[in-house]
């Protein structure tokens, strides 16, 4: 199966091909301001490699913004190649020796999310908490269990800046039985939208 993933809820940009003992990945700085790597890189790999048969797209949590970019060029994608296009929490895409690790990442307003992942699915989370909160759910965790986070956070000490991965989303949309999201995509939102009303 021909498999690309994308993968865009972070600080870095990534972009895989799978199919059969093929494994391309690719990673860059990730500008949410400017989308010109994905593409440039999208257009080198199909170039190469031809049309996916399946897209996989992480849909954060992370940056809005650039989980709807990797969403909208994933779906340009499918409607010229036809491919099936599925959708992946991105805090299940870390490529880690453990089998369960935590996540956790600034929610603005004052909080914070918190997830945990066993064997590639979310076992619980994405939730929000205020600092002291998630500093005293760290603290019951054991001391063993990996917990990263896709940004610097120095105020909880266990935490390890780590990212999501398109390669390792590319490998998950090879397991039929996953609890993927079908379109129309969308990130994965934390909590409703704040609208700011006119006066």
């Amino acid at each position: 199966m021909k498999i690309l993933a994308i993968e865009l809820s972070t600080a870095r940009g990534s972009l895989a091909w799978l199919d059969g003992e093929i494994e391309v990945a690719r990673e860059w700085p990730n500008d949410r301001k400017n989308s010109g790597a994905l593409f440039t890189n999208l257009d080198a790999i199909i170039k190469k490699f031809g049309s996916p048969e399946t897209i996989i797209v992480g849909l954060g949590p992370g940056s809005y913004a650039g989980t709807r970019i990797a969403i909208s060029a994933a779906t340009g994608l499918q409607l010229s190649s036809g491919a099936r296009l599925i959708g992946f929490p991105s805090a299940c895409a870390m490529e880690c020796e453990a089998a369960e690790y935590c996540v956790i990442g600034d929610a603005r307003r004052k909080s914070f999310f918190f997830a945990r992942i066993r064997e590639n699915e979310l076992v619980e989370g994405p939730a929000l908490f205020p600092e002291p909160d998630l500093k005293a759910k760290l603290d019951t965790l054991e001391p063993t269990m990996p917990v990263f986070s896709s940004e610097l956070l120095p105020q909880f000490d266990r935490a390890v800046v780590h990212f999501p991965s398109a390669l390792a989303l590319a490998r998950v949309a090879r397991e039929p039985e996953r609890g993927f999201h079908f379109p129309p995509l969308e990130p994965i939102y934390l909590r409703e939208p704040h609208i700011t009303l006119p006066k």
